[in-house]
């Protein structure tokens, strides 16, 4: 993954997160990120209602969750497979700066 595609991803993820989240268990996650608005911001934008197709279909079945992601994934030029790698790495970053509680809601969102 690319320097330059990794804040995109991460965006696209935390984006996924806050719209699956209460707003003030988004706050405890946004809390341990430094710059998460810059993340949100550089998250590509999604096509409203573009047909993901074969994007979806090619996810492993446990993150069929995550298949809104897996377009974005696809516009930065990453497998959708990637999107169920770069969950627990994500996860592992959250837990790193917020603690375990700000993780676990990351990782419940994204399942």
């Amino acid at each position: 993954m690319s320097l330059q595609s990794r804040p995109r991803a991460g965006g696209a993820l935390f984006g996924l997160a806050k719209s699956r989240l209460k707003p003030e268990e988004f706050i405890q996650v946004s809390d341990a990120v430094p710059g998460m608005d810059g993340f949100l911001k550089a998250a590509p934008k999604q096509s409203t209602g573009s047909p993901l197709g074969s994007v979806t279909s090619a996810l492993p079945g446990e993150a069929g969750g995550l298949a809104s992601v897996a377009g974005s994934f696809k516009k930065l030029g990453l497998s959708p497979d990637m999107v169920s790698k770069f969950v627990p790495v994500l996860t592992q970053f959250v837990h790193s700066k917020g603690g375990a509680t700000a993780a676990s809601l990351l990782a419940g969102a994204l399942k």
